[in-house]
């Protein structure tokens, strides 16, 4: 159950296109993979029958071409016999050397006439055995004298057929030939027996036209459609007349008799049992010399060829459902992109704001999705741009308030400064406070914008160190060391005031000594300039470290140091959360705050 709920959440959290590419596949598989095992069983017989089908249309065909070769070697033994010299010394008596009966115009012409007869045709040569002495046959020389030879003291195995048998014609497998024929004339033969009258008695002839094998040899391995079968053809006589491998043939060889049989009981392949293999054997008649054409195909490469046909079956389904999975995932495609690209563009909205789709083609319901997501995408755009427009007003108004809460609270605490001053009659003390005060708002206060120069700033710092000393009679050291091309960067006013002051109330007049040296320093770092204000006061407890600039902190003395909080808010309302001021101290040692900003010309 568990596996199932697995497997199904699986397939859920897939991909459209994933899913509807399944979907089509499993379409196709199913029924494919039902066929196949509804017809496994039966496979091997339909291509046992299919290989014995190509092997009876095989047969059917080299029947005719051996009858055609056959008929073409009878139809030149013929017409060998209405040559006239043939006439002339078979129908007539013969009182005179067969030598000098070739000799002259019509021996040429006998010549000529047999090469005619044979070109063209499966006959390499021809013979006119006789059985006469040797030297009948030696005199002048004639081109037909070649065509003409003696039997007597030269034995053949086909002698003996004739003379035993009483037969008339004869084809002669290669081994009822002589050496000399087999070697010279052909392995393969025709005779036919005939006599003549040659010096008052009957003397036997015989007519051979020699052939070679090897055109039976071509026919039968040509259409033999597996490899390990074999085709042979077996004469009347239990002798292989030729065959498609002989040494195949020597394993399922059977006998004449045997054939005869079997095709008198079955015209088709029919399973056989020969020396203990299993095969298929199938028989043809060859009429004329009484042969039969036997083709035997053995069982076992019978079922590799099955395995090989059902392994092509395979990888032909294999590049069929190939194919099938490259439709489904185009078809899929030409759904899922267009889904995709809208779903997409809605992910992207947590980024930023949202992009409108180029307008469909199509005018399906993927059409109509993207057109009402343009036109939500243009209605949200709006908003934002509108909200944006308020959030700036909102941070600018905001940034306004917190730099108003900075000048009203410097100006306390400087007013209670020259008071402290007129209680005590310090009346030059009070002109030179007011002047620099005066001349620090008159800094302040000449430009309507909220920013100036880290030069001015800097100015501006020094001169309210200046005041404070008047305050606690020189107790303080105010080291100015900003970097000259640091001078003309923007910083927003009143920032480096409240951290210094911060430095003086909270840092050094803690102490019980109540002096101490402020450091004024900068640099540029990469893409923003720091600012460290260092002090060598009573430093802060961690406790309030971690607070200080959260709004809520308290100093030690029992201030809130919302100058600070107020510094460090308004710097993150006009540049962002990664600026603003950094604290880091040690108590009883000091503290340093690093102020950064970007980097960026007034």
């Amino acid at each position: 159950m568990n596996l199932f709920r697995n497997l199904k959440q699986r397939y859920m959290d897939l991909k459209i296109q994933a899913k509807i590419t399944i979907v089509l596949l499993v379409t196709v598989l199913i029924p494919s993979l039902f066929t196949i095992f509804l017809f496994y069983n039966r496979l091997f017989d339909m291509i046992a029958a299919d290989t014995i089908r190509d092997e009876q249309e095989a047969a059917a065909t080299m029947v005719p071409e051996i009858d055609a070769i056959l008929e073409e070697v009878m139809k030149v033994s013929s017409d060998l016999t209405q040559l006239s010299l043939y006439q002339t010394i078979f129908f007539n008596p013969v009182n005179e050397p067969v030598s000098a009966i070739t000799a002259g115009r019509e021996g040429d012409s006998f010549a000529g006439a047999v090469e005619s007869l044979m070109a063209g045709t499966p006959v390499q040569n021809v013979r006119i055995y006789l059985d006469i002495p040797e030297e009948d046959l030696q005199g002048e020389e004639s081109p037909a004298l070649e065509y003409f030879g003696t039997v007597r003291d030269r034995r053949s195995y086909w002698r003996g057929v004739f003379a035993g048998s009483g037969t008339r014609s004869l084809f002669c497998p290669p081994f009822y030939l002589g050496n000399h024929e087999r070697e010279n004339l052909g392995d393969e033969a025709y005779i036919r027996a005939t006599t003549i009258y040659y010096k008052g008695e009957a003397v036997p002839a015989y007519i051979a036209c020699y052939y070679s094998s090897e055109v039976f040899r071509e026919i039968l391995t040509k259409n033999l459609s597996l490899r390990e079968g074999v085709s042979y053809i077996i004469n009347e006589r239990d002798s292989i007349v030729a065959s498609s491998d002989e040494a195949q043939t020597g394993i399922y060889r059977l006998s004449y008799s045997n054939i005869e049989d079997s095709y008198m009981s079955s015209k088709s392949f029919v399973p056989r049992t020969i020396l203990g293999k299993e095969v298929y054997a199938g028989y043809y008649s060859i009429n004329e010399p009484r042969w039969f054409l036997t083709t035997v195909l053995p069982h076992e490469p019978m079922i590799r060829q099955a395995y090989k046909n059902i392994l092509e079956l395979v990888l032909a389904y294999l590049a069929l459902m190939a194919l099938a999975f490259g439709i489904a995932t185009v078809l899929s495609r030409s759904i899922t992109s267009r889904i995709s690209s809208v779903s997409e563009r809605m992910s992207a909205v947590r980024e930023g704001p949202p992009s409108p789709i180029t307008e469909p083609s199509a005018h399906d319901e993927i059409g109509d999705l993207i057109t009402t997501y343009n036109y939500m995408t243009e209605k949200m755009n709006r908003l934002l741009e509108k909200q944006a427009k308020d959030a700036e007003d909102l941070r600018i108004a905001e940034f306004n308030s917190l730099q108003a809460q900075i000048n009203p609270h410097f100006l306390y605490n400087t007013m209670d400064m020259i008071n402290w001053m007129a209680v005590q009659g310090r009346t030059e003390e009070i002109s030179s406070a007011v002047q620099k005060l005066s001349r620090f708002y008159r800094l302040t206060l000449s430009r309507k914008s909220t920013m100036g120069t880290i030069a001015e700033e800097a100015e501006h710092v020094e001169i309210y160190v200046e005041l404070q000393n008047m305050r606690y009679h020189d107790n303080i050291s105010f080291i100015s060391d900003i970097p000259d091309e640091l001078n003309e960067y923007a910083i927003p006013r009143l920032t480096l005031q409240p951290v210094i002051e911060n430095a003086i109330q909270h840092g050094i007049l803690e102490k019980e000594s109540r002096e101490g040296t402020i450091v004024l320093t900068g640099w540029i770092e990469e893409s923003d300039i720091v600012l460290l204000v260092s002090d060598d006061g009573v430093g802060i407890p961690p406790e309030i470290l971690s607070k200080i600039l959260s709004g809520s902190g308290k100093s030690t003395s029992g201030g809130n140091n919302i100058a600070v909080y107020n510094t460090h808010r308004r710097l993150q309302l006009l540049y962002g959360p990664k600026y603003g001021l950094h604290y880091t101290s040690t108590p009883g040692e000091g503290t340093e705050v690093e102020i950064r900003i970007p980097l960026s010309q007034t």
